[in-house]
């Protein structure tokens, strides 16, 4: 058995931010706006749009989350490795195997896979198991920096062993379960403002806790990523990842404040510094704001119309596209997907042009559909991000 020292669990309170602090009012306001930005953003897309941006942003998430732990794969090849193309280079590959199942993870989540509120414990321990059975071996070790001994990471197994992270001595890991359990009492909450704050307050303490040898900063993420869709009813149309992301030295510097304890009488009742995690509470919530924002500015239906359609044209004129196959495109772009057997009225031309153009526009990734007799539906491929959605992620090799 782990060992438990016997660690009262008011050392990680205050587990939220507490109505009686300053900071309080400045986050519902946040918390507000971002419900308010979050449901208008949703709710402006197509159906078929949407599902066809959910599936980018899965290979978004994973590509900004594993950045922060220092590994980069472009979303190009976590595509390719979820068409099972794998580089011949082992290092290469194994990263896209991380990649994959940081997406299989997230399309699980997408797909109602949680049966529990996601920072239950067993909610933790599942999100951990079926992101590192998906690993190789070579990624499931981890080094004792004092020893140099290494150690297999066991996937959904809490740390059986004393850890320290930086300069935050983690608790016994008998402890684990214990404050695993108060966390899930302290976020599992009703209402419309809490569970967004939650969402926020929890990413900090959970890496505190540090439950895992391995892979506590993607579980966090990937618990707050769960706990943002049900709170927002977000259809994983946006991510904080990769917010995070791009302030990554402000996000652990974040961290690491509110590792620290109370400063003084005024800041709160907990062990812990109350203004430190509402700092960094509306930190994360600002980046989710921007985030929704950002994605919000580059899917407005003209902007993305027109970037879609002169990448069209300069296809067609390049001799990568037949003739003709903007205005297929133009079609599912204004009416979200185009049954296959108007193509040829579309074109005004003969069923052999038609399926030609259709399978050119399905080759090219451009278009997507569910089966030779399925709707053509709008694809986002990661390929052709850097035309289409510019920002969203670096180019490949930049």
């Amino acid at each position: 058995m782990p060992v438990d020292d016997g660690e009262a669990i008011s050392l990680f309170e205050p587990l939220m931010v507490s109505e009686g602090s300053p900071a309080r009012g400045r986050l519902n306001d946040l918390a507000l706006e971002l419900a308010e930005k979050s449901a208008a953003f949703r709710s402006s897309l197509p159906t078929s749009v949407a599902d066809a941006l959910a599936a980018l942003v899965r290979a978004m998430n994973c590509y900004y989350s594993n950045l922060i732990e220092g590994h980069d794969t472009h979303p190009i090849d976590i595509e390719r490795a979820m068409r099972n193309d794998y580089s011949a280079d082992p290092k290469k590959r194994n990263l896209q195997l991380e990649a994959r199942a940081h997406v299989e993870v997230q399309k699980w989540i997408d797909e109602g896979g949680l049966t529990e509120p996601p920072a239950a414990p067993s909610s933790i321990i599942e999100l951990h198991r079926r992101f590192c059975e998906l690993l190789p071996p070579e990624l499931l070790l981890v080094e004792n920096p004092k020893t140099g001994e290494r150690i297999a990471v066991v996937p959904g197994e809490l740390r059986t062993r004393y850890v320290e992270v930086g300069r935050h001595v983690a608790i016994s890991p008998g402890a684990v379960p214990r404050f695993l359990d108060r966390m899930h009492k302290a976020y599992n909450l009703p209402g419309r403002i809490d569970p967004i704050l939650a969402a926020a307050c929890a990413h900090h303490r959970l890496l505190w806790v540090h439950p895992f040898l391995d892979g506590n900063g993607r579980v966090a993420r990937l618990m707050s990523y769960a706990m943002l869709r049900a709170a927002l009813d977000t259809r994983g149309l946006w991510s904080v990842a990769r917010g995070l992301a791009r302030q990554e030295a402000a996000y652990k510097e974040h961290l690491a404040a509110c590792d620290g304890p109370r400063r003084g009488d005024r800041d709160g009742r907990g062990a812990l510094s109350e203004a430190a995690l509402a700092s960094f509470a509306e930190f994360f919530l600002r980046t989710c704001i921007d985030q929704v924002e950002f994605m919000e500015s580059l899917m407005r239906p003209d902007r993305l119309r027109d970037r879609i359609l002169i990448w069209a044209e300069e296809e067609i004129r390049a001799g990568a596209l037949p003739p003709k196959s903007d205005k297929v495109l133009k079609a599912v772009l204004y009416q979200g997907e185009l049954e296959r057997g108007e193509v040829e009225g579309l074109l005004g031309a003969s069923d052999r042009t038609a399926r030609r153009v259709t399978s050119a526009l399905l080759e090219a990734g451009a278009l997507s559909s569910q089966s030779t007799r399925a709707p053509l539906k709008l694809a986002f491929p990661a390929k052709y991000a850097g035309r289409w959605m510019p920002g969203l992620f670096p180019e490949q090799g930049g």
